[in-house]
């Protein structure tokens, strides 16, 4: 495309704005914009040697990890996963015997070294719920003893790793009746 062309369509793409909201063109000079070229061929060409994929954020970690490997952040999800569930059952197992307070005890210390390690597993049960935070609200209950909405359950933990989210929590949300949610109305 022709740079002219291209400067054009920039500037009535941000026409259709308001005043305020517009944003300036750059005001580099001939140099800046040489030098900002050679920086992004540069990149793409390291890209392209090192085989990543810049839409592969989600997928793996990185080589920030310790001598340089990458790291499947789809199998540290699932770990941590079965690290919380296996947490959860232990919690709501029935008359603790030694060995199940034994197995919580190495589970907790688990979880502990791996929020040292940078992999952070978020239970958000009893957490005051805001269509702000980011979690995937799967189901609204009725609730008359609630004063605000609240994760009533945690169906899936929120999972951070290096301060990443790499799971987003799913939660069961508790709400006030009111007079615009008859008593006993479920809505997803």
């Amino acid at each position: 495309m022709n740079a002219s062309v291209a400067r054009l369509r920039a500037y009535l793409r941000q026409q259709r704005h308001h005043r305020a909201f517009r944003i300036a063109p750059p005001a580099w000079d001939e140099d800046q914009l040489a030098l900002l070229e050679r920086a992004v061929a540069e990149l793409e060409a390291l890209r392209a040697r090192d085989g990543a994929d810049p839409g592969d954020g989600d997928e793996e970690a990185g080589p920030d990890a310790p001598g340089g490997e990458e790291l499947d952040t789809r199998r540290l999800t699932e770990a941590a996963n079965n690290l919380w569930r296996a947490q959860k059952k232990l919690e709501r197992a029935e008359g603790s015997s030694k060995e199940a307070r034994q197995a919580g005890r190495l589970l907790r210390n688990s979880r502990t070294a791996l929020d040292e390690a940078g992999l952070v597993i978020q239970d958000h049960d009893g957490t005051v719920f805001h269509p702000g935070l980011s979690l995937e609200a799967l189901v609204f209950q009725d609730d008359p003893s609630l004063s605000t909405e609240t994760v009533l359950e945690t169906v899936r933990p929120s999972i951070y790793f290096r301060d990443r989210r790499i799971q987003m929590g799913q939660v069961i949300v508790g709400r006030p009746v009111d007079q615009e949610h008859p008593e006993g109305d479920d809505h997803a």
